[in-house]
């Protein structure tokens, strides 16, 4: 039997998904390697990653010779392979279906509609020096308002967690979305108290991991603060 190599995982903490498997792997101690790839500067775009990852996307993750990308599968490959509390990606088949009708849901309302705020007001403004669309900014927090109402009212409801009584990877996902228009000092959930709970909770759950991988995004939040 081939020995096991330390996990690698490619990264840019700027990435809400990156972040995901940043915390699930220091908040369980998984032994791992962080090698860093800088978007804003293209290091996806080089040859190296290319050969990598040909879609060239974070995160990417390589133990042995097996590769994996799209942070979903790599979370949940995490929990099968690893000895994680079994919380995080639930065995019993019915709380494990919960999670994964959750993170489906994910990449199609709470990733893009939360990221388009981050996108039309910190993103596009800083790589075109243009001002914010107002217009467009508008329309994304109004899809982004109908996603929470459904976040609040189908996944929570009255539930300390997106699936239940204990953190799952849904909630990890979700959480590293929603703090991602922090970057541009816009709290989405600050009319939202249910929502702050849950937040609450998902950062009490994971302790200082969640802090380290957010480093970067808050220190993009104080330097637009200072600026003002």
């Amino acid at each position: 039997m081939a020995t096991r190599q330390l996990v690698e995982v490619y990264l840019d903490l700027l990435s809400q998904p990156c972040r995901a498997v940043h915390i699930l792997l220091n908040s369980c101690k998984i032994p791992h390697r962080v090698r860093t790839v800088a978007l804003r500067r293209g290091e996806n775009r080089t040859p190296e990653f290319t050969k990598l990852n040909p879609m060239q996307k974070v995160p990417v993750m390589v133990e042995n010779d097996f590769v994996l990308t799209e942070s979903d599968a790599i979370l949940k490959y995490l929990c099968t392979r690893y000895d994680v509390p079994e919380h995080w990606y639930p065995r019993q088949p019915e709380r494990r279906a919960r999670v994964d009708e959750y993170t489906a849901w994910h990449h199609t309302h709470t990733r893009p509609h939360a990221a388009a705020v981050f996108i039309l007001e910190v993103l596009v403004p800083a790589q075109t020096g243009s001002a914010v669309d107002r217009g467009r900014l508008v329309r994304a927090l109004s899809e982004l308002d109908e996603t929470l109402e459904k976040l609040e009212s189908m996944f929570l409801r009255r539930r300390p967690f997106l699936c239940g009584d204990d953190i799952t990877l849904a909630d990890l996902l979700a959480a590293c979305e929603l703090t991602q228009p922090l970057g541009g000092d816009r709290d989405v959930l600050k009319n939202r108290p249910q929502l702050q709970r849950w937040r609450s909770r998902v950062q009490a759950a994971v302790g200082e991991s969640f802090d380290r991988a957010h480093a970067v995004l808050f220190a993009l939040r104080d330097r637009r603060r200072a600026r003002l």
